[in-house]
């Protein structure tokens, strides 16, 4: 039993809320699909007594609750999607649909937000107005960008904005928060390397295309080793590398594609100029050519300081101070509730989801929500919505 988590709710409760998640689990929707979920979490809060709104950002909900008389609010953040991965767990509420799984989480995360809201209708012990954002498509997405274009924070003003995200390695019954920059910029390119083709036992008569895209891939890390100061963090990551259809045919092309993360824009934007240096000049010294693009994805996640002390004092209220980072390592994953933050201050910290034998990353085919941080999770939204709207009685 965790400390001061489960003793905080009714075991039935728990109990509820375990059934609710390993539900969602067994069948997970993609990005912008999550009809059922949504459809589950908005009868929900209907059945608890809040006002629902349908349909931001296509398959968004959001919840709104009211108590006492102030005019101030908060808003508090979870996401519905899943991934498109084969699960190979095997335990009874593995996903039912083939393809789609709930690997990172956010199933657990629903029903953390859920649990709270079912709570605090309970006992409305603040004075204000809480919206329990319920947000699709995170997973490459960006379905926090679109709720913000759809108007979110016009038809739902708030002061502050939160999210949270369960961390496997954290122990359970702890969390994780920093101040500033917590999760990294996401960008994306593509490089499209041109030669000249060949027959393979000829290479001379021809210009390999493969040769200059592997000098391209290795030339790429001396950005990061050589160009980023070295306090700083960059990461960029080659994922794919297509080009060629046969053993003996030198290809007349070869394409590069993969990420790239930053937490600081000036270090963004270097980082893009000395990539297409790079891939230009080597092509030149080749003979070859290429062209190069480059997309930016999420912007960088970063917590507001006050924001930050809030969420701290609501976790240390639940699982005692001595179970709470408050400079926890920034991660060079990425998140989408960065655009909300790009709207209003707030703050994202991370639960711990236990560490140990067994315990897998995110985004792994054997991960699953560890279901004992659910009430740490409930007890942690409630505690954070009471203090930051406290009660005038």
């Amino acid at each position: 039993m965790l400390k001061n988590s489960i003793d905080h709710l009714d075991p039935k409760i728990v109990e509820e809320l375990t059934a609710w998640r390993r539900d969602i689990h067994q069948h997970p929707e993609l990005a912008f699909e999550e009809t059922r979920t949504a459809e589950f979490v908005a009868k929900k809060l209907e059945e608890f007594g809040l006002k629902v709104h349908r349909g931001l950002a296509k398959t968004g909900v959001v919840g709104t609750l009211k108590a006492g008389k102030s005019s101030r609010a908060i808003g508090l953040r979870a996401d519905l999607d899943a991934l498109p991965m084969q699960e190979a767990n095997e335990f009874d509420h593995k996903s039912k649909i083939d393809g789609k799984m709930h690997a990172c989480g956010h199933d657990g995360h629903t029903i953390m937000l859920l649990g709270a809201a079912q709570e605090l209708a309970k006992n409305p012990n603040f004075d204000g107005t809480v919206h329990f954002i319920f947000q699709p498509a995170e997973e490459n997405f960006g379905g926090g960008e679109v709720m913000v274009k759809d108007g979110l924070f016009d038809l739902f003003p708030v002061e502050l904005v939160f999210g949270m995200h369960n961390m496997p390695g954290i122990p359970a019954g702890t969390f994780a928060m920093r101040k500033g920059p917590i999760m990294a910029a996401y960008d994306r390119f593509n490089i499209k390397v041109t030669g000249v083709g060949a027959h393979g036992a000829m290479p001379h008569m021809g210009v390999d295309p493969v040769v200059v895209a592997a000098e391209i891939v290795m030339a790429l890390q001396t950005i990061v080793s050589r160009n980023v100061p070295p306090l700083e963090n960059a990461v960029i990551s080659t994922t794919m590398i297509n080009g060629g259809h046969a053993y003996n045919v030198i290809p007349e092309e070869v394409t590069l594609a993969g990420g790239v993360r930053t937490f600081k824009p000036k270090t963004q934007a270097m980082v893009a100029r000395r990539m297409k240096e790079v891939a230009d000049g080597i092509c030149s010294a080749h003979g070859a050519s290429c062209s190069f693009e480059y997309e930016h994805g999420y912007p960088a996640t970063i917590n507001t300081d006050d924001a930050v002390e809030a969420t701290a004092a609501a976790a240390s209220s639940v699982v005692g101070a001595e179970n709470v980072d408050t400079d926890v390592m920034p991660v060079m994953g990425s998140e989408d509730f960065a655009f909300m933050l790009q709207e209003k201050p707030g703050a994202y910290i991370f639960i711990g989801n236990g560490k140990g034998d067994g315990v897998c990353m995110v985004h792994n085919p054997l991960y699953d929500f560890n279901d004992e941080i659910l009430a740490t999770g409930v007890r942690y939204w409630v505690n954070l919505a009471e203090q930051q709207l406290p009660s005038q009685q």
